[in-house]
């Protein structure tokens, strides 16, 4: 997963946040790479630190985080983490990244009209004028398959349905050509068969425009269908990582292993659904050793609660944070 001519080097990331009850970490030290043309899926539950690591990325997170002196985000040989001028970031929000939402009513401002809003983007990021910020909005909109593109461009997000909003702030998200898309949770919110043309749809455009994409989920269902490599986050830690067939294929860490087994097997719907056993941990209240070994089923006393595992090579490109992983062939 590693290049070095990477669109986007994540290295040695630590992410704190200041709270009431005392500084939080919510991201641990983590390192990931992404190509132009690939697409990495980032897996893990709520709270794993998925989304603050995207956030991270277009500098989102808010005025009481804290970012280790060490961490780097490399993008075009820049390290956004050192960007404090307005200039600077708009060079990385909606310019060279940009990102897709779960909730699209939270990406468009009620009260303007969704085309007023996509032309003000394209004119903040491109040296165009309005008639031609107007018919980029219009062609996007219909490249993402929404009907009437000139009707829709007038209206409001309240008066499009919920699959076609998440088209619109996908066409919104792409008019600018970025060269990274960052998609966090974009089809939970949809029906199975819109979740299907959203995922075709942005497969499509990721081909035609070489962009390099994170796909942020919980759903290891979607991840398999769209992404090339795979980074599975637990408590801000990174478990595993590596190409998304040989980690669905044969994942190592007892946590991945439960996200697989979690999934309804087709071929036996009598059979009872497994969930990975307890619950993630607070960020105040995190485990010693291995962030994992309080819902491990290969926990071991002494050894897992007072060792932190390291994410090292398993195989070629595939890595694993577990203590025990050798013996758990």
């Amino acid at each position: 997963m590693i290049s070095m001519n990477a669109l986007l080097d994540i290295k040695n990331l630590s992410v704190q946040f200041d709270t009431d009850e005392g500084r939080i970490l919510a991201v641990n030290n983590i390192s990931l790479s992404l190509n132009a043309g690939e697409v990495l899926g980032i897996v893990g539950e709520s709270g794993s630190g998925k989304s603050v690591t995207a956030k991270s990325i277009m500098q989102l997170n808010p005025d009481n985080t804290h970012y280790d002196e060490t961490g780097e985000i490399i993008i075009d040989n820049e390290n956004v983490l050192r960007f404090t001028s307005k200039e600077d970031l708009k060079k990385i929000r909606g310019g060279k990244v940009s990102m897709i939402f779960q909730e699209p009513m939270a990406s468009f401002a009620p009260a303007i009209k969704i085309g007023k809003q996509m032309v003000e983007q394209l004119l903040l990021h491109k040296s165009i004028n309005k008639e031609e910020a107007k018919s980029i909005s219009i062609d996007m909109l219909k490249r993402v398959g929404i009907a009437d593109a000139d009707k829709r461009f007038n209206q409001y997000a309240f008066e499009l349905s919920g699959g076609m909003r998440q088209r619109a702030m996908i066409a919104m998200a792409l008019s600018t050509m970025p060269k990274l898309l960052l998609a966090d949770e974009p089809t939970t919110a949809l029906d199975v068969t819109i979740q299907a043309q959203v995922i075709n749809l942005m497969k499509d455009i990721i081909a035609e425009y070489k962009m390099g994409v994170m796909f942020i989920t919980h759903d290891l269902g979607v991840i398999a269908q769209t992404a090339d490599n795979v980074a599975v986050m637990y408590l801000g830690n990174i478990v595993e990582s590596g190409p998304v067939k040989e980690i669905i294929k044969n994942p190592k860490h007892p946590y991945t292993q439960g996200l697989i087994d979690a999934l309804p097997d087709i071929d036996n719907l009598d059979a009872p659904l497994k969930p990975v056993p307890g619950s993630i941990p607070s960020p105040l209240e995190r485990p010693p050793g291995c962030v994992f070994h309080t819902r491990c089923k290969i926990y071991e006393e002494g050894l897992c609660n007072n060792e932190e595992p390291q994410l090292k090579s398993f195989s070629s490109n595939h890595k694993v944070a577990c203590l025990k992983v050798d013996s758990n062939e």
